[in-house]
């Protein structure tokens, strides 16, 4: 632990990406105690004070039906970081499976696991989770299974590589020797050799899961009105541009606060894990 925090704290973009996380986090946990008016997570309407620039107690101002733009943005950070947490609960084991499976096993397993692997990494990202949603209806349950979809298959491919080079050390061939399982060596033996290079992925992951289910949101395939996103929020407020220019502003640097946060904690997680990946 202080080695870590030394690490962190001995890097200024560090300290950055650290304090930009845990704002988002804190913003996101906290946000029925902060935001000024948690009401307006919903279909509230105030036509007495809509579309209002940033003023006192709106401080980034209000929407089109009288909504703060600054709780709304407080309670989609919310349902961001819970759609990403619950994208990579669900995407990490199942890579981490696969690429244990074929990395270790070899043969048939991995042929066709890494072929199947490789069928869903030539599709974009975006375009796989576009076509998920143009064909579920566009909630965020659906939305997580979309992103999902899309992200299972870089864990499989990064465990993959660490499989395939962690099976040719000692401490493997010596569990062989003394008969242990394959599931034994796999999850027991080579998993742990992978973890550095797992959390270090899941850390920057999240300002992606993040960015590209704001994308879903801004086409309109992801989390639906009234429920509080950041890319609907952009792309209502796209309309109004330049004259409301808060209901697009502010929403879009929430995203890239995020996005920036997690990118350079997880850079920070590299040099402290020594992951290469």
């Amino acid at each position: 632990m202080r080695r870590t925090f030394s690490i962190l704290l001995s890097n200024p973009l560090s300290v950055i990406g650290l304090i930009l996380v845990g704002t988002v986090v804190f913003s996101a946990l906290f946000a029925d105690f902060i935001a000024p008016f948690p009401s307006h997570r919903g279909a509230v309407v105030d036509f007495s004070n809509f579309n209002q620039p940033p003023h006192w107690p709106n401080i980034f101002g209000t929407d089109l039906v009288g909504r703060d733009v600054f709780s709304r943005i407080l309670y989609a950070y919310r349902i961001s970081l819970m759609l990403g947490v619950v994208v990579l609960a669900i995407a990490v084991p199942i890579g981490v499976t696969v690429g244990l499976a074929a990395g270790y096993l070899g043969g048939w397993a991995d042929f066709i696991l890494m072929r199947l692997t490789d069928v869903f990494l030539s599709i974009p990202p975006l375009v796989l989770a576009m076509s998920v949603m143009g064909v579920l209806e566009p909630t965020l349950t659906n939305g997580m299974l979309a992103v999902t979809t899309m992200w299972w298959p870089w864990y499989a491919r990064l465990v993959y590589n660490v499989t395939r080079s962690e099976a040719q050390e000692g401490y493997v061939l010596a569990a062989e020797i003394i008969g242990a399982s394959r599931w034994h060596i796999m999850f027991r033996e080579i998993l742990p050799n992978c973890v550095p290079s797992i959390v270090t992925k899941m850390t920057l992951d999240l300002g992606f899961v993040i960015l590209i289910a704001s994308s879903l949101s801004f086409l309109g395939l992801g989390v639906q009105a009234p429920t509080p996103d950041l890319g609907s929020m952009v792309a209502e407020g796209g309309n109004y541009l330049p004259d409301s220019w808060w209901l697009t502003v502010f929403p879009s640097l929430a995203i890239l606060i995020a996005v920036f946060g997690f990118n350079l904690l997880g850079d920070a997680l590299r040099q402290i894990l020594g992951s290469d990946q």
